[in-house]
């Protein structure tokens, strides 16, 4: 077992933005929009679920939970909530649910480690995905996960509170360390730079818990029950590491076909060497022989790195 010091500390994520959906008609407004069912979601639970295009490709990803009754926060990336509450805002019509940036109002904190734990106390949520409510902050728990190879898993958590309230009395936790924990989870988040490039079982949102193939229609569910039922998924989100950094949206290319990219990074945190580690989308034949690089088919190669979850035996 590893004896490096586990992470343990708070950040504040302002690369995170949160909406507010509110009325008697908020969650089924959202149910008939998100990947996951939303309708059906108690307090003391959240689910994370996309929004997609007609075609099924992801415009976001969302963290999102319901509070209240006639309430849903959900957590986004912060470089796609303008846009994306835009055109849901298109969708509202005439039901009885009003959107709003929250961003200003509400901070959002990353709590990592034993020590955060601690500091939460009795409003530190049990299990993954789990909800808590202390001091008017909600309280996220989200899936463990190991900063590096070898490391036991530690404790997340998402803390949403008022953005005038203290800051929560934990170290400081570095950016670097938080991205790595949220690379290697294994949880995709979509940024703006990944757009519109994936269906969602193409970044393991099904696998998560973030897709729901009971619930009714929404935007894209014909792509993506077709994806699912008719064996027709050729890609896989799987972990790499790389010499070299990397980004989100960067394309990867595999030995032996220089003329087109196999994959596309999704997320990527970057390691004190210089180099990355990335949750890379990536075509499931080119994992069978050759190698995988960055930047071309003769730049850096890049090792697997073993996922916290099974993938189905279509990539395995």
């Amino acid at each position: 077992m590893s004896t490096t010091a586990l992470p343990a500390g708070a950040l504040r994520l302002t690369d995170w933005g949160l909406i507010e959906a509110q009325g008697a008609d908020a969650a089924k407004f959202l149910h008939g929009q998100l990947t996951q069912d939303v309708d059906h979601l108690n307090a003391g639970t959240a689910r994370i679920g996309g929004y997609c295009s007609a075609k099924g490709r992801l415009l976001a990803s969302f963290i999102f939970w319901r509070p209240q009754p006639e309430r849903v926060w959900l957590a986004c990336s912060a470089d796609l909530l303008a846009p994306t509450l835009k055109r849901l805002s298109m969708f509202v019509l005439r039901a009885q649910c009003k959107l709003a940036d929250a961003s200003a109002s509400q901070a959002v904190w990353g709590l990592v480690g034993a020590a955060a734990t601690a500091w939460l106390g009795e409003a530190a949520p049990a299990a993954a995905w789990a909800t808590t409510e202390r001091d008017g902050a909600q309280i996220v728990r989200l899936p463990d996960a190991s900063a590096t190879d070898g490391a036991a898993p530690c404790a997340r958590y998402l803390l949403v509170q008022p953005a005038e309230a203290p800051a929560p009395a934990l170290p400081a936790l570095e950016a670097a360390t938080w991205a790595a924990l949220e690379v290697r989870s294994g949880v995709p988040r979509i940024v703006a730079a990944t757009v519109e490039q994936f269906v969602p079982q193409m970044v393991n949102l099904e696998l998560v818990g973030g897709v729901s193939f009971q619930k009714g229609c929404y935007p894209g569910q014909e792509v993506v029950a077709r994806s699912q039922y008719r064996g027709t998924l050729k890609r896989r989100a799987m972990l790499f590491d790389s010499p070299v950094a990397l980004s989100p949206g960067q394309e990867i290319f595999h030995s032996a076909d220089p003329g087109q990219p196999a994959g596309l990074v999704a997320l990527a945190a970057a390691r004190a060497d210089g180099g990355a580690t990335a949750l890379v989308e990536i075509k499931l034949a080119a994992c069978a022989e050759g190698s995988l690089h960055a930047l071309a088919a003769d730049g850096p190669a890049l090792q697997p790195v073993a996922l916290p979850y099974a993938l189905p035996t279509e990539a395995a």
